[in-house]
């Protein structure tokens, strides 16, 4: 059933559930996001149109919304490209935040196990669509936050805070899948931490083997962490965290990285850097995986993990828009 649909300073804003909202699909699928631009609000409209034609007709599914395992809720924030997109699953609403500016096409250059024949079959020598990418839960009263971007300039993870009213201030949990600068770039403007009143959590793998690492490579990391040093909390895969959040194994892309289960989300880090090839050739790694053996394991039974339990992925380099459905 359509909940609320309202014009916002020229943006659209559709809010639904999503098994009556088709173009969710069409997002997660449409690999050119230049086309997407042009034909999304048809597709809105369109899918409008059936979704006001199936409500009206009730029936047996209207009384599993409310229901743990119900698809979500859907928010799309529309301007010239989607940056923004939040989904909620029982107690749980995820929010998607892009940090890069425009598109992101990993060269399939980056997958060196990939071979010429594979890559032209699944129609990606451009290039294979990404993100950078951050992600903002509403869990049991708190806001966390996983990952933090690039950082300005390049990263504009502030801005797209500001524009559903979020101030870095506000969030008082920041959960860390690595150490990579794509990931914790964003934690400092400057000299300056950017989040006041964050407590920052990171696997104790990640971060001691982060600390042993040659100074050429550590700079950023020992800077961020020595920041934030009297709110660093290190835990054990396994681990509950505040918020009811449990810190799961993906280690393999680093020492210690880490994907995050909250409610029925799976936040998986750089569980895959290119979705259209990675999804269905697990064994395939990014040559940005420190460990290509333990990230291919890892990738492999998280996903299982996923299926198993019915859960739905965000990824820090997923395509647009960030999520991943069945």
């Amino acid at each position: 059933m359509i909940r609320k649909i309202a014009p916002c300073s020229g943006n659209i804003i559709i809010v639904a559930h999503l098994r009556i909202l088709p173009v969710y699909a069409y997002l997660c699928c449409n690999q050119n996001l230049s086309r997407m631009k042009t034909n999304l609000r048809k597709s809105l409209w369109a899918a409008l149109t059936l979704a006001l034609t199936l409500s009206a007709c009730g029936g047996s599914n209207a009384k599993k919304a409310d229901n743990e395992t119900a698809q979500p809720d859907t928010t799309l924030v529309m301007t010239d490209s989607i940056t923004t997109v939040s989904l909620r699953t029982g107690d749980t609403k995820l929010t998607w935040l892009k940090d890069n500016a425009g598109e992101k096409l990993m060269p399939h250059t980056l997958f060196p196990d990939a071979t010429d024949g594979l890559i032209d079959s699944l129609a990606l020598a451009n290039g294979i669509p990404s993100t950078i990418s951050v992600f903002l839960a509403e869990r049991e009263r708190k806001l966390i936050l996983f990952d933090t971007g690039n950082g300005a300039p390049q990263g504009h993870m502030a801005e797209e805070m500001k524009r559903i009213g979020v101030s870095p201030a506000d969030i008082k949990l920041l959960y860390l899948t690595h150490f990579h600068s794509d990931h914790i770039g964003g934690m400092m403007r400057g000299d300056t931490v950017l989040f006041p009143n964050a407590e920052v959590y990171a696997s104790k793998a990640e971060y001691e083997a982060w600390m042993q690492m040659p100074k050429e490579q550590n700079a950023l990391v020992v800077k961020t962490m020595e920041a934030y040093k009297d709110r660093l909390h290190l835990f054990e895969f396994g681990d509950t965290l505040p918020g009811g959040v449990v810190a799961l194994d993906a280690a393999g892309h680093t020492p210690g990285h880490t994907a995050y289960r909250a409610g029925q989300f799976l936040i998986v880090g750089d569980l895959m850097h290119g979705v259209a090839l990675q999804r269905e050739h697990p064994d395939i790694c990014a040559s940005f995986d420190m460990d290509k053996g333990a990230s291919a394991t890892a990738r492999k039974r998280i996903m299982q993990y996923a299926e198993d339990n019915d859960l739905r992925m965000a990824g820090m380099h997923f395509p647009a828009p960030g999520f991943l459905m069945k």
